[in-house]
């Protein structure tokens, strides 16, 4: 931690990994209160299940394709592209290519640490 807890380094490195099943691994990264960063790694045909939580989620596709369904809608992304959820909002995705995304919440979220 910084002086007077200002900010917070997590490397990378330091990080193990929670195995999650079939195939999906996450890791918390930097986070507090308002905001968290979470690295979720697919195998190719993982599923991230259907699921709702109170928080404002932002997802950024590091590597691999990935075929989310956000509401009812169906939505294949790939590298470099982000997509939004809103609270309470049912989403889930399927790992196409084996890949990586990283998980932003604001809240943090309790559940995961």
């Amino acid at each position: 931690m910084g002086a007077e807890m200002n900010y917070k380094v997590v490397y990378n490195a330091s990080v193990p990994y929670k195995d999650l099943g079939g195939g999906v691994t996450r890791r918390v990264l930097a986070y507090n209160g308002d905001i968290m960063t979470v690295e979720v790694s697919f195998e190719k045909g993982s599923v991230g299940s259907p699921h709702t939580h109170p928080h404002t989620q932002n997802t950024y596709v590091k590597s691999g394709k990935f075929e989310f369904t956000v509401d009812g809608d169906k939505v294949t992304v790939c590298e470099g592209d982000t997509l939004t959820f809103f609270p309470g909002v049912l989403h889930g995705t399927l790992c196409l290519e084996k890949g990586i995304l990283l998980d932003t919440f604001t809240p943090m979220r309790e559940d995961f640490v």
